[in-house]
C-alpha cells in the first residue's frame, strides 16, 4: 500500500456520503446499554439475540451497534495500541449538548475534557468498556473562521460548561 499523500485523489467524495454507524465490540452487553439507553437515552431498536443489541436516535434503525460476539468479558486493548480513537455523536443544538451534559453530571460520570474546536464544542468521556466517546455540536458554519487561503481554522479550547448548562434554562 502506497501510503505517501501526493496520491490523493484530486476529486472530492460526493457531498452526501456520511458515516452511517459504529459498531462497538464490548465485554458486557447489558452494561453497554445501560449506558447508551439509560444515561445518554439513545432508544433500543433491536437485540440480535444476547450478543448484540441495535441502538438509534429519531426514528434511524441504527447509529450505533453493541455486540460481545469477539468481546464477551473482554478488557479494553492497552493504550499505545491501534484501534477506535473515539466515536463522535454530534447533537442537533447546543441546547441537547447541554442536556447530554446534564444527564452525565446526574449519574456521576466524569468527563476527560470538554473543548471548544471553534467549529464546535465537545465532550469527551469513556464509555464502560473503556471506549472514547465524544459529543459534540457544530456552530453555524457562519461561525466559523478561515485562514486566508481558505481552510478551516480550528483550536482546541477549555469549554465553559457552566456556560453549557445554562443553555437548559434558556431553551
Amino acid at each position: 500500500m502506497n501510503t505517501s499523500t501526493s496520491n490523493l485523489t484530486p476529486r472530492p467524495i460526493d457531498s452526501g456520503v456520511c458515516i452511517g454507524h459504529v459498531h462497538l465490540k464490548v465485554a458486557d452487553l447489558e452494561r453497554a446499554l445501560n449506558f447508551y439507553c439509560g444515561v445518554l437515552g439513545f432508544e433500543l431498536k433491536l437485540r440480535y439475540g444476547t450478543g448484540a443489541a441495535f441502538i438509534a436516535a429519531g426514528g434511524y434503525h441504527h447509529h450505533i451497534g453493541l455486540n460481545t460476539w469477539e468481546s464477551l468479558g473482554g478488557s479494553p486493548p492497552p493504550a499505545g495500541t491501534t484501534g477506535l480513537y473515539h466515536v463522535a455523536i454530534l447533537y442537533p443544538t447546543r441546547a441537547a449538548l447541554a442536556d447530554a451534559l446534564r444527564r452525565l453530571t446526574a449519574v456521576g460520570i466524569s468527563l476527560d475534557g470538554a473543548s471548544d474546536h471553534g467549529v464546535s464544542e465537545a465532550l469527551y468521556l469513556r464509555d464502560p468498556d473503556g471506549n472514547g466517546v465524544e459529543l459534540y455540536c457544530d456552530r453555524p458554519k457562519e461561525e466559523w473562521n478561515y485562514s486566508p487561503n481558505g481552510e478551516i481554522t480550528m483550536f482546541t479550547r477549555r469549554l465553559d460548561l457552566e456556560n453549557l448548562l445554562n443553555e437548559i434554562s434558556t431553551n
